[in-house]
């Protein structure tokens, strides 16, 4: 592929040179006819080789360059353009070709392959187990495209495969918790809970606590399985994310005491168009881990703006834990939690940020993850502005 990419690059690089060529005896003989009018207009030819002693070339052709220098830098500035980046263009250009060609080739190859080639073929991929890491492999050159298209085809399958399996298995491991403490609580009851009444508001505190949190792991849940399903509808009107903000920092000052909130805001409106219940619900995730992780009294600033990129975003900034570089790559993956018992004593499922990717995405919109250890993070999501 490197070596067909260099053929490509070299053939645009001859086209531009002689496309260069050309440029240059064009503006050759334009100068020409230009030079010769210059001599018509100081008294013609005759006047010229009369003269020839006191008018000597040099001076006629400064005379030239001093009338006519615009044109004379406009051409050399074309040329040189031509010179840099042209043989850019060409290849732009030859792309769409040379992928066709390509394509053609391959099909044209495939066309050829015979019916032992085929057996041959149908014999590896018998032999290929959908779970272990087996690769398509004939040993046949002919048949390489083909063998690359179909292990890559196959590796994306394992991966979707394994991130389902683990999705199922933490499920079952997150749901399996609450049930357990319930359960033991449950039995605690049985035992003592009607002659000690100690042991009686601990147990009822308890199960209420785990039953709060499996509904909203249960709701978390079914959230991401119909989100995956198509079977969440998306709403496309206008939103205001100053108005939106204000709401959701005016919750958290409501329910959190714990905290200092503080809100940036411009002047203006701040406009996207999307859903508002799930991009409220974004600012929502966001500001309750930042409010999880941030020790008490920290401040914790909601903002909202534009970009020159044309982009708008809303934006948590807190002063708690931060992340380190091994857990940013996982932040956003179902379940993760860089450090669990912390995340199971603030009431963490491991949820959040996924379910936040998955609005962000369904809205056109994307992240920006700003963290330090011990300092804070600040979390940017990026959304289309309203046209």
């Amino acid at each position: 592929m490197a070596d067909q990419t260099k053929k490509m690059g070299s053939i645009a690089g001859r086209i531009n040179r002689s496309w260069a060529w050309k440029l240059f005896w064009m503006f050759f003989w334009i100068n020409l006819l230009l030079f010769i009018m210059t001599i018509y207009r100081q008294g013609g030819l005759d006047l010229f080789l009369s003269h020839a002693r006191e008018r000597t070339m040099i001076e006629l052709l400064e005379q030239f360059a001093v009338r006519y220098m615009p044109l004379l830098i406009l051409q050399g500035l074309m040329l040189f353009g031509q010179l840099l980046f042209g043989a850019r263009k060409v290849r732009r250009k030859l792309k769409p070709l040379y992928e066709m060609a390509q394509t053609a080739e391959k099909l044209g190859t495939q066309v050829h392959i015979g019916a032992e080639k085929f057996q041959n073929l149908e014999h590896a991929i018998s032999r290929i187990s959908p779970t272990q890491a087996d690769v398509l492999e004939t040993g046949d050159r002919e048949l390489a495209g083909l063998e690359h298209a179909v292990n890559s085809l196959l590796e994306s399958m394992r991966e979707n495969y394994r991130r389902q399996s683990r999705f199922v298995s933490d499920a079952s491991h997150e749901l399996r918790t609450p049930i357990a403490v319930i359960q033991g609580y449950v039995n605690m009851l049985d035992r003592w809970g009607k002659e000690d009444e100690k042991v009686l508001e601990e147990s009822i505190a308890a199960i209420q606590s785990e039953s709060v949190h499996m509904q909203r792991l249960v709701e978390q849940l079914l959230f991401l399985a119909r989100g995956d399903s198509g079977q969440i509808p998306l709403e496309e009107k206008p939103v205001d994310l100053k108005e939106m903000m204000q709401e959701v920092c005016d919750e958290s000052k409501m329910i959190d005491e714990n905290h200092a909130y503080e809100l940036k805001l411009p002047d203006g409106p701040i406009e996207t168009v999307g859903d508002i219940g799930l991009l409220k619900q974004v600012a929502r995730i966001l500001t309750e881990n930042a409010a999880k992780y941030s020790p008490e009294g920290a401040k914790i600033i909601l903002s909202a703006g534009e970009k020159p990129d044309g982009m708008v975003f809303l934006q948590v900034q807190d002063e708690g834990a931060g992340m380190s570089n091994k857990d940013m790559p996982h932040i956003f993956e179902r379940f993760y939690r860089s450090d669990t018992s912390r995340t199971k004593a603030t009431g963490g499922t491991g949820l959040g940020l996924s379910i936040a990717q998955w609005i962000v995405d369904k809205q056109g919109g994307h992240f920006d993850v700003l963290t330090w250890e011990g300092i804070g993070t600040r979390i940017t999501v990026n959304l289309p502005k309203r046209r």
